[in-house]
């Protein structure tokens, strides 16, 4: 089995295609290697199909008209991006670019179009990953709009232990490395509200801070402080 296929098959949306379908998909497809803080593609970028991380991590984001980052999601191996190519967008409207190291393969546009003519399972594929996709949006429009500073980063604390969060002896470690940066890209903040609101939950005892290392010592009373449920979190 070709490295190429191997990744092709570790996508959900690939598993249950017919090995013919499979083999034309990786026939059609090309692989690259991106170092770290590479831009994978930009805003106005010819949208010709989508991309499969195999390796590594992806930030997708956009800028406002003053210039300003806002990080709207963290894609990570196995997962598929670029998505709005298949309902016809011909430029990308938002930016990739990797956080780590990164393996990406890129699937032409109308390769995925003719799967989901030919397989419903693909179709409904595509449908919940755009509607995952919204959801996930949406979710971060709301705190947005209708929350602090304090409580967009607990927010944001908290999804980020339910994804990339590992228990440890002195509490739930974040496995993804992010600046305060990146932070108050994700939150619409600025990196010194981030970092003074960081300071007062260490202040606090609900988390500790490292160099680019965050564990919450504090994660059920994190959650309650925002009225959430605290997110259930694998050992380390």
């Amino acid at each position: 089995m070709s490295e190429r296929l191997w990744f092709l098959k570790r996508c959900d949306l690939f598993q249950r295609l017919r090995p013919e379908q499979l083999h034309e998909v990786e026939l059609r497809s090309r692989s690259r290697e991106f170092p770290r803080n590479t831009p994978v593609y930009l805003p106005a970028d010819q949208a010709d199909g989508v991309m499969l991380l195999v390796r590594g991590r992806v930030k997708i984001g956009s800028f406002t008209e003053e210039g300003k980052q806002t990080i709207l999601a963290f894609i990570e191996p196995g997962e598929l991006f670029g998505e709005l190519s298949l309902i016809g967008a011909v430029e990308r409207e938002e930016y990739a670019e990797t956080v780590e190291k990164s393996t990406i393969v890129m699937i032409p546009r109308e390769i995925i179009q003719e799967l989901i003519r030919q397989n419903p399972e693909v179709s409904l594929g595509v449908t919940k990953l755009f509607g995952l996709r919204r959801q996930r949006v949406e979710r971060r429009l709301k705190y947005l709009l209708f929350h602090s500073n304090r409580e967009r980063l607990v927010h944001l604390m908290l999804e980020l232990a339910e994804t990339y969060g590992r228990r440890t002896p002195d509490g739930v470690e974040l496995k993804i490395k992010l600046s305060h940066q990146d932070l108050a890209s994700v939150i619409g903040s600025t990196r010194e509200t981030v970092t003074v609101v960081l300071g007062e939950l260490q202040s606090e005892g609900k988390l500790k801070l490292g160099r680019r290392k965050i564990i919450l010592t504090e994660l059920a009373k994190m959650a309650e402080s925002v009225h959430q449920p605290a997110p259930a979190i694998a050992s380390a």
